[in-house]
Formats: structure tokens, sequence, C-alpha cells
């Protein structure tokens, strides 16, 4: 059984978004995989064009409100930084809530804020798929 991930931030515009994709993109048909957040803003071009440079597939990704997702039950619930752990802390229907806490590409410093960005959350979902698989093979 497919296990159900919701990524929140802020604008759900750019992390949220880039997580969604690259847990989507590596999920291999464990995950249902969704994001949401907390003053939805549309998904920010730069983190579209970060996600097609590293060849993840874009087309169904849209910004939207954490509300949406009300009542809906979730295994994980995955805030991306601190201001939407704070507002999202009572996640009601989430098995597990897990905190990350990521720069905002927007703001960020450097050559290519969203490249890297985009990177580091590929690492951590990385380890995230394999944890929770590893998990999940050793539990049957």
């Amino acid at each position: 059984m497919k296990r159900r991930v919701l990524f929140l931030c802020t604008g759900n515009s750019a992390r949220s978004q880039m997580a969604e994709a690259l847990l989507q993109h590596q999920a291999d048909g464990h995950f249902d995989v969704f994001s949401a957040g907390t003053h939805p803003e549309g998904v920010d071009a730069r983190a579209v064009e970060a996600l097609e440079r590293f060849n993840i597939d874009v087309k169904n990704l849209r910004s939207k409100p954490v509300s949406e997702f009300i009542g809906d039950k979730f295994d994980f619930v995955i805030t991306l930084c601190n201001k939407a752990k704070q507002e999202c802390e009572k996640f009601l229907n989430a098995a597990e809530s897990i905190a990350w806490d990521f720069s905002d590409p927007k703001t960020r410093g450097g050559l290519k804020p969203f490249d890297t960005t985009l990177k580091e959350l590929n690492e951590r979902i990385k380890m995230f798929v394999l944890v929770q698989t590893k998990k999940g093979t050793t539990a049957s």
C-alpha cells in the first residue's frame, strides 16, 4: 500500500513544489505525494526551470492551500521551513510529522539558489526514500 506524503511550506511556490516533484520522481510506486502552502503564491517559474534542468516532470505542479487537504490522512507531513512548522504544528491527520528547514531559494544568495536548494532537497529525499522503503521491506 502506498504511503501518503504531504510537503508543506508557506508559499507552495518553490521548496514544497520541488520536494513534491522529486519524491514523485523517486517514489517508484511507494508514495502518493502532495504539497501545499499556508499562504500559497503560485509556482515560481525559477523552481520549474530548476526541476526541468534536473529532468523532473513538472506538468502536474500547481500551488495549493493547506486547507485543500483538511480531512485527508497522511503517513508523513513534512514541513520545509520553520514558519510552516509553526503554523501547521497540529496537522491532525498526520501519522508522523517531520520538520526540515531549507533556505528559501527566492531570498537565498549565491549563483544558482534554486539549483542549490533543489540539490539539497534531492539528497534529503533520497535518504527519506531509502529509510522508508527499507522499513517497508523489513516490516513485511
